[in-house]
């Protein structure tokens, strides 16, 4: 199932890249893939993170990725999409703070311990690549983004805190995996 995954996200992302960069897509997926397999999850699990943008970033939708993949996969990668590119509108309803704000609060209400593993693999590979460019490029990274960097701020900084305590809930290796987030984040305050 993970090399069906890896090849599936491999066409669907072809031609796209990290915002700002010249890195392929897929290397973002195949980091939250190894975090994943690096805290024991299991093959469905993976397979979610490795699919998670899949549905948020090409034409490909949730039924798709349950047909290929089944209802659990799916239903990880569900959690951790954003409602309006599950409905594949092409105006966003909502607007960048509110998809945001729907995001920590599904993390803090709704999640299961599978979701919010890959919602955390994935921030902390996003999180991470933030840094490292803006350690070397500096606040010319913010260009880049559909917000400035206090609500980037705001954003991971909340998420992380969610994570944290929704940890509290599901221990390990979800509190493992919220602690290297805040930690990571912490650059950004």
């Amino acid at each position: 199932m993970i090399f069906k995954a890896i090849q599936f996200v491999a066409e669907a992302h072809s031609d796209q890249y990290r915002k700002g960069t010249y890195i392929p897509y897929i290397y973002h997926l195949m980091n939250v893939m190894k975090t994943l397999i690096d805290l024991g999850c299991d093959e469905e699990v993976v397979t979610a993170g490795i699919l998670h943008d899949v549905v948020e970033d090409t034409p490909v939708t949730i039924e798709e990725i349950e047909l290929l993949f089944g209802k659990h996969v799916a239903s990880i990668v569900n959690g951790a999409s954003e409602p309006d590119h599950l409905k594949k509108q092409e105006d966003k309803v909502t607007s960048w703070k509110e998809r945001k704000q729907h995001t920590i609060d599904f993390i803090l209400k709704d999640a299961t311990n599978e979701q919010l593993l890959v919602i955390c693999a994935d921030k902390l590979d996003n999180v991470n690549a933030i840094r490292d460019d803006w350690n070397s490029t500096g606040d010319k990274i913010w260009e880049r983004f559909n917000a400035p960097k206090e609500d980037q701020a705001w954003n991971y900084l909340l998420i992380s805190k969610a994570l944290e305590e929704r940890a509290k809930e599901f221990g390990r290796p979800l509190s493992d995996l919220s602690k290297r987030l805040s930690s990571t984040a912490e650059f950004l305050k």
